[in-house]
């Protein structure tokens, strides 16, 4: 009885994670009037402040050790520095109108994983994963002709998210208190930021209308809430159930996109992302088919 009430919990926080994720670029948009970098400031500070607040009430008290440690604080700032890139282009590409193409990269992301996987960490592929790679790869070159240019929002995306989970993966730091030292070794660099936009009057915290200096400090929230709730989730529920799951989130995106923003979305596109589609079918497929395998093979 415990063991289901504690499933059912995890796929609770998973999906209100996914939830969260999916339907930021609505949020994302009602800052539209400020500028993507001065967002990407207000979102690592205030995420900070969040943390810091969460800690204190989950009693974590490993921050400082983390950093005391050379390889753990190299592979933190790097991490930092990726996730800061990831959160900012997803930012300039809502309000680039390009929620289409960032939920494309999220789409990406999956097949990234299994690549580097592959490349990094001398993982093994079966024929079913080696097939979506491929197709992916098709889908990418496909969008890059059709376009007469290279989907880079999609790709950086995918790429910093992949390497992100890559550098946390071989550090092996717990969740929430790793972003907390992310955001730390980035929140200087953010508030000096805010502060001087606050100096030259140019700075939208205070200065803009009531709703904008909300959301900005909003921004901490809605960062760390689902991250907190994935991290919950992952420790609940099968990693194959988490890789079903985490479609959830560029399907909304691309949704709202198409039809909330009224972004384009041509013939060309819809041939892609099927390509795309077809090729998480089968990494999906795989990981289920391998999860049901290794169950078999540990019952006596």
């Amino acid at each position: 009885m415990e063991d289901t009430k504690n499933a059912t919990m995890g796929y609770v926080y998973a999906l209100q994670a996914f939830l969260t994720w999916g339907i930021l670029p609505i949020f994302w948009k009602l800052l539209s009037n400020v500028s993507a970098i001065e967002i990407l400031a207000h979102r690592i500070f205030w995420s900070f402040v969040f943390l810091i607040i969460l800690l204190l009430l989950t009693r974590k008290k490993n921050v400082w050790n983390l950093l005391r440690q050379k390889k753990t604080r190299k592979s933190l700032i790097i991490s930092s520095l990726l996730i800061g890139l990831n959160w900012g282009l997803f930012i300039y590409a809502v309000n680039a109108k390009q929620i289409v193409e960032a939920s494309l990269g999220y789409y990406i992301n999956p097949i990234v994983n299994v690549i580097l996987g592959m490349i990094i960490l001398n993982e093994k592929l079966d024929k079913l994963k080696y097939i979506a790679v491929l197709i992916a790869s098709t889908a990418v070159i496909y969008l890059t002709i059709d376009y007469g240019k290279f989907p880079w929002i999609s790709i950086v995306l995918a790429c910093s998210f992949g390497l992100y989970g890559l550098t946390k993966k071989t550090a092996g730091i717990e969740a929430i208190s790793a972003l907390a030292v992310e955001t730390l070794i980035l929140a200087p660099f953010a508030l000096g930021y805010i502060l001087y936009k606050m100096w030259i009057g140019n700075g939208a915290l205070f200065t803009g209308s009531i709703s904008t200096s909300g959301y900005l400090m909003l921004t901490g929230i809605v960062t760390t809430l689902p991250l907190y709730w994935f991290a919950k989730g992952a420790q609940r529920i099968p990693l194959s159930a988490l890789g079903f799951m985490q479609y959830i989130a560029p399907t909304l995106m691309l949704l709202i996109g198409v039809l909330i923003y009224n972004e384009p979305f041509r013939h060309e596109q819809l041939i892609a992302f099927g390509l795309i589609w077809i090729a998480l079918a089968l990494y999906t497929t795989s990981i289920v088919r391998n999860t049901r395998n290794k169950i078999k093979s540990a019952k006596p």
